[in-house]
């Protein structure tokens, strides 16, 4: 028996209010992702003139295209700007605010509202920009930046100093918030043919390994101050916490203790920090100074506490995963043990990390957990202080172990697809998802503080 028009249409009109209830709900979700990480704002119109090579050394043409394609790489994964397409811009390359035509850069096809633009020169072994941004719209009082700099030629330096650049024009334009140019990415490979620590730029640049112990190593976190790496190392006698200083290039001393001691997390002042150790029995949550003095539990509880994380916008806060009431969850509590708060509603969670601000955590969570389940496991943010949540990654594999960026803008995680491991990040929206490691396995990444 066919429907009627009138239930037809009837029917068609239900499944419109659903469909629009439902976009709206998901596009109000996203909203609040984007205002809480500093994505929510309009983004501004820029374009990055390739800069004018001065004179005819033999390093300045690697020099000058190695600088135009990192600034243009990092201002494009900034994430708050809208730039202006190569193909759209001016063919001239200005070197000096005598040089450009606002107007030209202003009107269609480029319509930029900010451009930035200067020139590179290779002088007696040395690196030579001076580099400007200029508002388009107001020629009247169009600078807003003027900066020189001037270093050493090494192979690093034309990105190093696009870094720096590109993180001022950042902090300028994206609310005094310092850019992630010049951060570092801590993981764990496996391509030397041990899990060692290894480093990289924020965008996937000069990867090295950083431990050579011949051990397994897990769960690496760089300290605040960028000085000291902890991590995991897994032997023969067990698991224990190391402590590497970067500036000694070698293992520095951290007491020893029985029992598995395993995923440290430095406090905001660097002074202490945080891990689960199974030494009373049980795997509970500790805390000890960074010289493994004045120890202390802060959990006990039946059932397996680990992964801790401080607040670190306050320090007086620890989020981690427990599995007190069965499958593990996200839980928050003040550091000396007190005002436990379940997050999660159920599922399986994992891996949390808490955004600089305070205001966010990211995990790893399986919402439908089970044989046969829809699904898998993703990467979450939720707000605090509503409990509401997002997932950001849908059906790319298996999510695990995200880290914020310093900006708050970003997130770093770990991506397993048919037992293969890479490392990828992505906007703190979920968008702009690409892939940073893809030699050997990359794992358990952490983003530097600054």
């Amino acid at each position: 028996m066919e429907a009627s028009p009138s239930f037809a249409r009837k029917q068609a009109v239900r499944l419109l209010i659903t469909f629009l209830f439902v976009a709206t709900t998901l596009a109000s979700a996203q909203d609040w992702v984007r205002t809480g990480t500093n994505l929510g704002a309009q983004k501004i119109r820029l374009a990055a003139a390739d800069f004018k090579m001065v004179g005819n050394d033999a390093a300045l043409s690697n020099a000058q295209l190695t600088f135009n394609q990192v600034l243009f790489s990092d201002l494009t994964n900034a994430g708050i700007f809208d730039m202006v397409s190569k193909s759209m811009a001016p063919t001239v390359m200005p070197g000096s605010p005598q040089e450009i035509d606002l107007a030209q850069w202003n009107a269609p096809p480029a319509n930029a509202a900010m451009v930035a633009f200067g020139s590179i020169s290779v002088q007696n072994g040395r690196v030579i920009v001076f580099g400007w941004l200029f508002d388009a719209k107001n020629a009247q009082s169009a600078q807003v930046l003027g900066l020189q700099y001037n270093e050493a030629l090494t192979p690093d330096t034309a990105r190093h100093i696009a870094h720096e650049f590109a993180d001022a024009i950042i902090a300028r334009l994206g609310g005094g918030i310092n850019g992630i140019a010049e951060s570092k990415i801590f993981y764990i490979s496996d391509r030397s043919g041990n899990k060692e620590v290894w480093e990289m730029d924020y965008d996937g640049a000069n990867q090295q390994q950083i431990t050579h112990i011949s051990s397994i190593c897990l769960s690496p976190r760089i300290s605040p101050d960028g000085q000291r790496l902890a991590f995991d190392e897994l032997n023969s006698r067990g698991g224990n916490i190391r402590i590497y200083s970067m500036g000694l290039r070698r293992l520095v001393s951290f007491p020893i203790h029985d029992g598995t001691d395993y995923s440290p997390a430095w406090s905001p002042d660097g002074n202490s920090l945080a891990f689960s150790s199974s030494r009373s029995g049980d795997p509970e949550i500790w805390i000890s100074s960074v010289a493994g003095f004045g120890l202390r539990r802060i959990t006990a509880y039946r059932g397996p506490d680990v992964s801790p994380v401080f607040n670190p916008k306050t320090g007086d806060q620890i989020a981690w995963i427990s599995g007190r009431t069965g499958l593990p969850q996200v839980y928050i509590m003040s550091s000396d043990g007190t005002n436990v708060q379940r997050m999660t509603d159920g599922g399986y969670a994992t891996s949390v990390s808490w955004s600089p601000n305070g205001q966010f955590l990211a995990f790893a969570w399986s919402r439908n957990y089970g044989p046969g389940a829809p699904g898998g496991q993703d990467i979450y943010v939720m707000d605090i202080a509503s409990h509401r949540w997002e997932q950001l990654t849908h059906d790319i594999g298996r999510t695990d172990f995200p880290s914020w960026s310093p900006d708050g803008r970003h997130i770093v995680f770990q991506r397993t697809v048919h037992g293969h491991s890479e490392i990828w990040t992505m906007l703190a929206d979920g968008t702009g998802q690409q892939a940073l490691t893809t030699v050997g396995n990359g794992r358990m990444p952490n983003w530097s503080w600054k």
